[in-house]
């Protein structure tokens, strides 16, 4: 098994030189595939820092809507997602339809979306934000009514710290749905010095008990600078490898063992070398919608950083 884990490092690491590319992993993915990756981090983040390398091909192992995030921001670019079918159910609670109709109903609301949505979905909104900067986004915004879409618990989380009218559409994670309050007050007992970070697009009775509500970026640098030994962590499990790997004196406990996003884990070492052989399969924003969506995120990244 080892040999051949070394047998197909090589060949990628070889046949992305030949074709130019560059490969970004999510921070959920398998740890094989972070280890391969030239950069792991948040999928916006991803699709920034391959914007300003000289790559042709850009590797993203994510799922779907990430892979059209780096295709708004880098036109010139092959993108290629190793396994089509890694998707994102939340991303597919809202449609581009399904919003324009809604948006009839609340003309004076203004359209903030999550990084998580479709490219169609982006272009149909105001502004885009990430977890980390939804809240900055919202109240640099000279309105007073918000719709929020996809994710309906970062939503609350936002207007609990903001007086606009939110409006939350009813899309969430299905993987952060899965961590529950009860789990986090068994991990407090078991670990009374523990801290306890969580993804804001957690239940709000689970950001309740946590110390802190962290995206995925957010979750690497606390961990970096806390104190602590012990932290709870509550996202999606494949972050734990990254935080163990550069935070060798912590522990690093998983708020539940069934916070596991399927999709993250569709891809592995075979399917991007096979997607490196084959140049597929490709993701490509058609260009009318790429602009408007381009816009949306381009408003965003004017606000400040977006990590």
């Amino acid at each position: 098994m080892e040999n051949k884990h070394v047998e197909l490092t090589g060949k990628i690491l070889s046949l992305k030189k030949t074709r130019g590319a560059v490969i970004l992993a999510h921070n959920y993915q398998l740890g094989e595939v972070q280890d391969i990756a030239d950069f792991v981090g948040d999928s916006l983040g991803l699709s920034q820092n391959a914007a300003k390398t000289d790559a042709e091909v850009i590797v993203f192992c994510g799922v779907h809507f990430m892979a059209e995030t780096a295709s708004i921001l880098c036109p010139d670019k092959i993108v290629l997602l190793p396994d089509i079918n890694a998707g994102c159910p939340m991303a597919d609670m809202v449609t581009a339809d399904k919003l324009r109709e809604r948006k009839k109903e609340l003309s004076n609301a203004t359209v903030v979306c999550y990084v998580n949505s479709s490219a169609e979905v982006k272009a149909e909104s105001d502004i885009c934000c990430t977890s980390a900067n939804a809240l900055k986004v919202i109240e640099s915004l000279d309105a007073n009514e918000i719709l929020f879409v996809p994710d309906q618990y970062l939503g609350n989380y936002i207007s609990t710290k903001t007086n606009k009218k939110m409006i939350l559409w009813p899309g969430y994670c299905p993987t952060h749905a899965r961590i529950l309050p009860q789990e986090i007050t068994r991990l407090k007992q078991e670990y009374p010095k523990a801290k306890i970070i969580v993804h804001p697009e957690c239940r709000p009775e689970v950001i309740a008990l946590a110390d802190e509500a962290l995206s995925t970026s957010g979750m690497i640098k606390f961990a970096q600078k806390t104190e602590a030994k012990e932290i709870v962590v509550g996202t999606e499990i494949g972050i734990i490898y990254r935080l163990k790997k550069e935070n060798p004196g912590k522990e690093f406990i998983p708020a539940s063992e069934q916070a596991v996003c399927p999709n993250m884990k569709r891809i592995t070492l075979e399917k991007i070398l096979w997607s490196l052989e084959e140049m597929s399969p490709e993701v490509k924003v058609p260009e009318e919608i790429r602009l408007k969506a381009k816009l949306a995120v381009d408003k965003m990244l004017e606000i400040g950083r977006a990590d």
